[in-house]
């Protein structure tokens, strides 16, 4: 699957289960993948791990380093980034809080 068609599938998912996931700390799936997510009460939303995202439509064996390394090369992209993507408390692989982006 390309990028851009991955990328859309993402975007769908996520649209599709912001409306009919319960409001809990949860993980989701795309495509036997796991996509941390936290629900925020106060704006009534959904937050999704950023870096997951980029490791499903990457495939990318250290998405943190992937998505460092994007943020540099594309100015907007990093500015954007840290500017509208909150850094989260969410669960990790190994059971700890840890805020993500």
């Amino acid at each position: 699957m390309n990028f851009v068609k991955q990328a859309t599938e993402v975007k769908k998912f996520i649209s599709q289960n912001s409306i009919t996931m319960q409001k809990e700390t949860s993980m989701k799936l795309f495509e036997n993948k796991k996509i941390r997510s936290e629900w925020n009460e106060e704006a009534e939303e959904w937050y999704f791990s950023v870096v997951d995202v980029i490791e499903i439509l990457t495939d990318s064996v250290n998405p943190t380093d992937y998505l460092k390394k994007l943020r540099k090369r594309d100015i907007l992209l990093g500015d954007y980034i840290g500017t509208n993507c909150p850094q989260v408390v969410m669960i990790t692989e190994t059971g700890k809080k840890r805020k993500l982006k």
